[in-house]
């Protein structure tokens, strides 16, 4: 879901008020964030780096930073007006562990060096349920065989989403990635609820959603492998739709479409 421009707003000159919390080449930092941002007149660097990617306007970021302020919290998103709006919730808390990075899933190994990230979390993550779009989600198999590079010995990739579909489709890829998988919930807020809340968990809660998570560390080396799960999230629908009491954010359509078909094929079936 993109962000809307409000009136009146000019986005340069937010990137400009707010550049003290905003990284526009992270290439550069590539293996030394955690030096590199340390804030003057601090004499040791982060204890290590996180990566929020997906932050949104940066809830669940702040929140992680005030808790642990010796940890690097790096928030990266697609949407130049969410990265604005990260970056002055954390100027205006006096958050000095947080920058933000404009970026994707797809930028991530070329931010950071080897082995320099302890967690990378995907926060409700966008589902793109089609087959042609599976390529953007964040945990497709190509983007967690990126992650292997950044990722420490013991990093884990931390997803959390209202989308069993989504999830399930997630299972199959850490496993084609080599990953071990170290929690898994159908209810992660029930087993987890101390941990930050996200814009998108809060939202969606309220809506009825569950929050299912899953937490998983590179493993042996894969070696050269091919993608063999279904693509479409559809197929990770339960079979029975009419029943479903919770449709997931951004597979409402999708939902739709098939209770339609199957409704007509099973009144075609009676004729």
């Amino acid at each position: 879901m993109h962000a809307r421009l409000p009136k009146n707003f000019v986005l340069e000159e937010r990137i400009e008020k707010y550049a003290d919390a905003i990284e526009l080449r992270p290439a550069n930092l590539a293996g030394r964030w955690a030096e590199a941002c340390l804030p003057l007149g601090s004499e040791r660097p982060f204890r290590e780096v996180r990566v929020d990617l997906g932050c949104g306007k940066g809830h669940f970021l702040a929140e992680s930073a005030r808790r642990e302020p010796d940890v690097l919290f790096v928030g990266i998103d697609g949407e130049p007006i969410c990265i604005v709006y990260a970056a002055q919730k954390a100027l205006e808390e006096g958050l000095r562990n947080v920058v933000l990075v404009p970026g994707t899933g797809e930028q991530v190994a070329d931010m950071f060096g080897p082995g320099e990230v302890a967690r990378i979390h995907l926060n409700f993550p966008t589902p793109f349920p089609r087959k042609k779009e599976a390529h953007k989600r964040l945990v497709i198999l190509e983007r967690l065989l990126e992650y292997r590079h950044v990722l420490a010995s013991g990093g884990e990739v931390l997803l959390k989403t209202d989308s069993q579909p989504l999830r399930d489709f997630a299972l199959t890829q850490f496993e084609l990635a080599g990953y071990d998988v170290m929690w898994q919930s159908d209810d992660a807020r029930g087993e987890r609820p101390d941990d930050p809340v996200s814009e998108y968990e809060e939202r969606l809660s309220a809506q009825g959603a569950c929050v299912y998570g899953v937490s998983a560390t590179p493993g042996a080396d894969p070696g050269e492998v091919v993608q063999t799960a279904e693509l479409s999230l559809a197929e990770y629908l339960p079979d029975n739709l009419q029943n479903l009491d919770y449709v997931p954010h951004g597979m409402q359509g999708t939902v739709i479409n098939l209770r339609n078909r199957r409704i007509h094929e099973a009144m075609r079936a009676r004729n």
